[in-house]
């Protein structure tokens, strides 16, 4: 009895660990990414560039972070973790050095948008959710939550120090910081005891075969099933709606009257709202069925952006709060749901492929969401078609969850 105890209080030690070594490393690979904004106004001062030119970049960014995630869940799958974390982390190390001395958009295309996409996407949420979920089998939807919320995390991190390396230094050698921060972490991970972290926990039913996942389908054969492409829909149709907001709201609430500073900071408390939601939905989507759970976050989606149109037309606190609360707990809360119940249908050798190619769906949708709300704004000169846009594809993900018969019948 007190040799079984042992064991499993190491085991749970041990996957504290693991599960706090990936949401570290997603926080601050997807943070450094996605603090892209605070380096926009410094990037177009130094080089005359438009914002659409600089915006581009980031563009690209988010369409090699969805190709990335396809090439991590394969690699993963084939070669196991060390490989995607040192193979990541040297290229956002390479990758985050050489900004400070680039002269054009299409080298920060490149280097930032092609390499620093790749690399996130190679130490992401797609090997955090796989070994997280070799690690945890009860409580995994809240593991996972965790994992994932290192998104909004990162953000939250990265974006205030960023900006405060900037007014001291400038951005080339706060780009340059950065890339010391993943040469530091490149040598943590060619340390880890990689073999041991590989095979999971003993107790859970994810298998592992000499640090490889067992059983299960394959990513070919994952692409034939319905349940497949309700995930990759739910990623793409979710993105839309919630990428056609983020990337434009602070510049739509100070059309409607707010000042710049009112404006990031409404967002930034959307952003601490972000990570508490992903938490929750972990939490929630353990005890409940995870079908309602989703449908909770998407209406908590619907009153963010009905709240937002309605700030055109009366000038109320009430409906910036609205917005703040809804859009900032659901805007990341169908990524723990997504992630748990992948690891339960998919789970064995093809999870991190199959995980990655969905992921794809995501980076389709985040780029083009983006862009097609600009177009209509720049088309119609106001927000109400790109409103119209983002309702409309944030319904049809939530209708995923109901018409797909193995994604609502899921056991908790």
């Amino acid at each position: 009895m007190i040799k079984k105890s042992f064991i499993y209080i190491t085991v749970s030690f041990s996957s504290l660990l693991v599960l706090f070594y990936c949401l570290i490393i997603t926080a601050l690979s997807r943070g450094a990414g996605e603090s892209f904004g605070v380096f926009l106004l410094p990037l177009s001062s130094h080089f005359s560039w438009d914002r659409a030119s600089v915006a581009s970049i980031y563009s690209i960014y988010m369409v090699f972070l969805g190709l990335g995630s396809l090439l991590s869940g394969i690699a993963f799958d084939k070669f196991g973790p060390r490989f995607n974390y040192m193979v990541g982390l040297s290229l956002l190390a390479i990758a985050y050095g050489f900004l400070g001395n680039l002269t054009s958009i299409w080298q920060f295309c490149l280097i930032l948008g092609v390499f620093g996409g790749i690399g996130a996407s190679m130490v992401g949420v797609i090997p955090a959710q796989s070994l997280v979920s070799r690690w945890f089998d009860k409580n995994l939807g809240t593991a996972l939550s965790i994992a994932y919320a290192g998104q909004g995390l990162g953000v939250l991190i990265m974006a205030p120090l960023s900006q405060i390396s900037i007014d001291n230094v400038g951005w080339e050698l706060s780009y340059e910081y950065i890339s010391y921060m993943f040469v530091f972490l490149f040598i943590i991970a060619s340390i880890l005891p990689w073999n041991k972290i590989s095979k999971g926990s003993q107790n859970n039913p994810r298998k592992t075969l000499n640090g490889k996942a067992v059983g299960g389908i394959s990513l070919i054969e994952a692409v034939k099933q319905k349940t497949f492409w309700g995930f990759f829909f739910i990623f793409c149709f979710t993105a839309i709606g919630i990428f056609g907001i983020s990337l434009h709201v602070v510049a739509y609430l100070v059309y409607v009257g707010l000042s710049e500073v009112q404006a990031a900071f409404s967002f930034g408390i959307a952003g601490i709202l972000n990570f508490v939601g992903m938490v929750l939905t972990g939490l929630a989507a353990d005890k409940w069925p995870r079908h309602i759970v989703a449908t909770v976050s998407y209406i908590l989606s619907f009153i963010a952006i009905l709240s937002l149109a309605l700030m055109q037309l009366y000038s109320s606190v009430v409906f910036l709060i609205l917005f703040i609360i809804g859009f900032g707990l659901s805007a990341g809360a169908r990524g723990p749901i997504i992630t748990t119940l992948m690891a339960e249908i998919f789970a064995g050798k093809g999870l991190a492929s199959i995980y990655g190619a969905t992921n794809l769906g995501q980076g389709i949708g985040a780029a083009s969401g983006a862009l097609i709300a600009g177009f209509l704004f720049d088309l119609t000169g106001g927000y109400n078609f790109g409103f119209l846009l983002c309702t409309a594809f944030t319904f049809f993900g939530a209708l995923m969850f109901w018409t797909v018969p193995q994604i609502r019948h899921a056991k908790i």
